[in-house]
């Protein structure tokens, strides 16, 4: 759980710019047309620091994201692998990486999704229109929680977005590394260093990554979506509808590509040297 939240909490903090600009891409495509315009208008309309906006409850939001996406994986696999028994859970493996993930991201969405609300909020909000500080910007979602629907109004498209991202994360990358080590590196995986088999464990989160971010992107712009203040008080379906499946589904893709492949590799690399490091070994592969 604790290698999970550093895993989690720093990445997604640290490309906090790339975020407030794919968000604003979203919400408002027509002024926001890609990421280094898009970067570059909103440090001229807003100053440098703007760029950084969100930073706090990304930061807290996502570390507790990770601290049960990692953790409780680790749990369900572990309880779905014993329910199945020995013969069963090798057979079908992939079946259980599915199952453990997408229990672990149920719950761990419950944890992001007050913070998540808060962070889209503060970066789409027009400038001088809400609260930038992590601790007044809550107070203002709870006060207004009527309009935004605070805390929980984001669940569904939240779980819609993570649950696919989530299942695709784990379940890719656990087969990239056993892929990597049937048909790359054939030695028994013990026999490679810590190095190896961390540069291992980066590249198949980077490849994890980017599937994960092709499947759940209509679902990741429905979420900054209804932190717009123009879609106040309607629903999932409508604005959907309203926005179209194409634009759902492609508005901010490449950004998000980059963002996601990336945070995904570091992610990995974070928590399978946090494992190595308390001697329990990489991720996968086995």
């Amino acid at each position: 759980m604790l290698g999970g939240a550093l895993a989690c909490g720093f990445t997604h903090a640290g490309i906090t710019p790339l975020d407030v600009t794919k968000c604003n891409m979203q919400v408002n495509p027509g002024k926001y047309k890609g990421l280094v315009s898009g970067i570059s208008l909103i440090m001229k309309e807003e100053g440098s620091s703007a760029i950084w906006k969100g930073f706090g409850p990304t930061f807290v939001g996502y570390s507790l994201q990770g601290m049960f996406k990692y953790g409780l994986y680790e749990v369900f696999k572990d309880m779905y692998m014993n329910l199945a028994g020995e013969e069963a859970s090798e057979k079908y493996k992939p079946a259980i990486w599915l199952a453990g993930s997408a229990s672990a991201e149920f719950f761990a969405d419950i944890a992001l999704c007050p913070l998540e609300m808060t962070k889209v909020k503060i970066q789409t909000s027009p400038a001088g229109t809400f609260p930038i500080p992590m601790g007044a910007a809550l107070s203002r979602m709870s006060a207004t929680a009527a309009d935004t629907r605070y805390p929980f109004g984001s669940l569904v498209p939240l779980w819609s977005r993570q649950i696919p991202y989530t299942m695709a994360k784990f379940f890719f990358f656990e087969g990239i590394v056993k892929m990597f080590y049937t048909h790359v590196f054939t030695a028994p995986k013990d026999t490679y260093s810590k190095g190896t088999q961390l540069g291992v464990t980066f590249a198949s989160g980077y490849l994890a990554g980017v599937i994960c971010a092709i499947v759940s992107h209509p679902a990741d712009t429905l979420v900054s979506l209804m932190g717009k203040p123009g879609n106040k008080g309607k629903g999932v379906g409508q604005i959907a509808s309203e926005t179209g499946l194409m634009t759902l589904a492609t508005k901010g893709l490449g950004t998000r590509i980059i963002m996601i492949g990336t945070l995904t590799g570091f992610q990995w690399w974070i928590y399978d040297s946090f494992k190595s490091g308390m001697g329990m070994g990489t991720t996968g592969g086995k």
